[in-house]
């Protein structure tokens, strides 16, 4: 049996300021070291022997699986790659979203933030980023699930909405209902090349 533990970074400088981030490189804030470490604090009760560690190449969430390596007292290689980044937002980048709502009205800005297939200008559909996040997924660390390693991954809402909708088996319309908030740890269990059992963590917010 192993497990795969998926975990979008915490509370980043533009995720408090409302405004779409996409592959802009953003630090966490202070409330986001603390959802990191709470998220760890989450994991650590599991009692699971975290084997391989996995990134985008984005500093929030690179630092949010630092903070959790580190509460978890890990020490070992954390391999980053710009597949498993964010969605990029092309036109929207830096624009808060209620602005964005008032200029395109709320249901043109939900179809670029939750279709499958709709990108905002120079940006990337949810299809863009399953086309690089899920192959991957596939060749570098279903491989090791299915070897019985477990595994962690920090990154996104929408990498890790593509790896959800992968992992599941989700349709194009099922995952346009899929949200993922900070900080809050999703661990699926595999036996047998198989997933047996899906649990959300439950993490005190203060």
């Amino acid at each position: 049996m192993s497990k795969l533990i998926i975990l979008r970074h915490g509370e980043s400088e533009w995720n408090k300021l409302n405004l779409f981030t996409g592959w802009e490189d953003v630090n966490l804030t202070d409330q986001g070291k603390v959802e990191a470490k709470l998220a760890a604090f989450a994991i650590q009760n599991l009692r699971v022997d975290v084997n391989h560690a996995y990134t985008s190449a984005l500093k929030r969430a690179s630092k949010t699986l630092e903070i959790v390596l580190y509460v978890l007292k890990k020490d070992i290689p954390i391999i980053s790659d710009q597949a498993l980044n964010e969605r990029n937002y092309g036109s929207l980048t830096g624009m808060n979203k209620d602005e964005a709502r008032n200029k395109w009205g709320d249901e043109q800005v939900k179809l670029w933030r939750r279709s499958y297939d709709i990108a905002p200008e120079n940006g990337e559909s949810l299809k863009d980023t399953c086309n690089r996040t899920i192959p991957y997924f596939k060749k570098n660390i279903l491989p090791k699930l299915h070897d019985g390693e477990n595994v962690i991954i920090t990154a996104h809402g929408n990498s890790l909405r593509s790896i959800i909708m992968h992992v599941e088996d989700l349709s194009e319309e099922a995952i346009v209902n899929v949200e993922i908030t900070t900080g809050i740890p999703i661990v699926y269990e595999y036996e047998n090349k198989k997933i047996i059992k899906k649990t959300e963590l439950f993490v005190k917010r203060y």
